[in-house]
């Protein structure tokens, strides 16, 4: 691991604890060149999950994607960034155990039933988009 401050290859880990359900790995660390003391997070990737998309084209899992949606969702309303991640990170430890291919539409379904139960302007939002609402019917349509 490079050193943030000096970027001296020689580190040693001081302290390793797991969090976020065994998940995520948090070492603290120290250069040995510069004594210098920093964290870093290491965490399991989901590299090989395949996203068949509507269209019945296919692409590669990206976190980022899923990542941006629900901000949008939970824009200007009150959120815990640590909540998006637990929200994506539930829904990785539930695939990576399944298929390496999905639909995407199982993926907004399983995020759609989390935000039902923490945010309904924030389920609502991120439901339009993926549901394509057009008019205000459909909204009507969508919550009653």
């Amino acid at each position: 691991m490079k050193c943030a401050k000096c970027q001296n290859m020689d580190t040693k880990v001081i302290d390793s604890r797991i969090v976020e359900d065994w998940q995520v790995i948090r070492r603290r660390r120290e250069c040995e060149f510069c004594s210098h003391r920093f964290t870093t997070f290491e965490k399991r990737w989901i590299t090989e999950l395949t996203i068949i998309k509507n269209d019945w084209t296919k692409q590669m899992y990206d976190r980022q994607k899923i990542k941006r949606g629900l901000m949008l969702a939970f824009a200007k309303r009150k959120i815990d960034h640590e909540m998006v991640e637990n929200i994506i990170n539930n829904l990785e430890i539930k695939r990576q155990n399944e298929w390496n291919e999905i639909h995407a539409k199982k993926i907004w379904e399983d995020i759609l039933k989390e935000l039902k139960e923490i945010d309904p302007v924030a389920f609502v939002r991120f439901a339009s988009v993926y549901k394509s609402f057009e008019s205000l019917e459909d909204f009507k349509n969508f919550i009653w």
